[in-house]
C-alpha cells in the first residue's frame, strides 16, 4: 500500500476517535477532538500532493480518497445533529446522496469504467468542509473556559438558531444537485456493456 493510501486509511481510522473526543463534556477533550479532525483533513491535502508529485495515483486511491472525506464530514454532521445544531433530515439527504453515488462508483469500477470526481462535486466537498469547520470553531467558542460567559452565550445562541439550518439547507440542495448531475452525466456509461477484460 502506497503512502497516500496509508494516509487515506489513517483518515478513516481517525473518524471514531475525533467523534468520541468531541462528544465528551471536557472542553479540552473537545479541543483535542478538533485537532484530530484538522489533522485528518490535512492528511487529505498531503496524500493528494504526494500522490501527484511521485506518480503514486491509483484507482484504489482515487476511490478511497473521496470515500474517506465522506466518512469524515458525515461524522461531523451527525455530531451536529446529536447536539441539536442541524436538522436530521437534511443530513440524511446528504448521506443518502453520498451512499447512492458511492454505490454507483463501485459499480463503475466493477465495469472497468472508473468515474472521475467532477468539479461540482469538489465544490460540494469544499463547501461542506468549510461549514463543518465553522461549526467546530463555534463549539470551541461556546466553552466558557476558553472565551468567557459573554462570548459563550452569544455563540450558544448562534448554534441553536435557525441560521445554521438555512445554510445547511443551501448545502443540502447543492449536494443533491451534484448527485443528480452525476447520474445524468454517467447514466449512459454505467448502462453500456463493459469492455472486454
Amino acid at each position: 500500500m502506497t503512502l497516500p493510501n496509508q494516509l487515506t486509511a489513517l483518515r478513516i481510522v481517525l473518524v471514531p476517535v475525533f467523534m468520541f473526543l468531541l462528544l465528551l463534556d471536557s472542553p479540552y477533550m473537545k479541543l483535542l477532538g478538533v485537532v484530530v479532525f484538522v489533522f485528518a483533513s490535512l492528511t487529505d491535502i498531503y496524500d493528494g500532493y504526494h500522490a501527484r508529485k511521485y506518480g503514486l495515483t491509483s484507482r484504489l486511491g482515487a476511490f478511497l480518497d473521496p470515500l474517506a472525506d465522506k466518512f469524515l464530514i458525515t461524522a461531523a454532521f451527525l455530531i451536529y445533529v446529536w447536539e441539536g445544531y442541524l436538522a436530521l433530515w437534511m443530513v440524511m439527504l446528504v448521506v443518502l446522496r453520498d451512499v447512492v453515488v458511492t454505490v454507483l462508483r463501485v459499480y463503475a469500477e466493477w465495469k472497468n469504467k472508473p468515474v472521475v470526481t467532477s468539479r461540482e462535486a469538489k465544490y460540494k466537498t469544499l463547501t461542506q468542509n468549510v461549514f463543518a469547520y465553522v461549526i467546530m470553531l463555534f463549539i470551541l467558542l461556546e466553552e466558557e473556559e476558553f472565551t468567557g460567559g459573554y462570548v459563550s452565550s452569544a455563540v450558544h445562541n448562534i448554534l441553536h438558531s435557525d441560521y445554521l439550518d438555512y445554510i445547511m439547507l443551501l448545502i443540502t440542495l447543492y449536494t443533491v444537485y451534484t448527485g443528480i448531475s452525476y447520474l445524468v452525466q454517467n447514466w449512459k456509461g454505467l448502462l453500456s456493456p463493459s469492455p472486454s477484460r
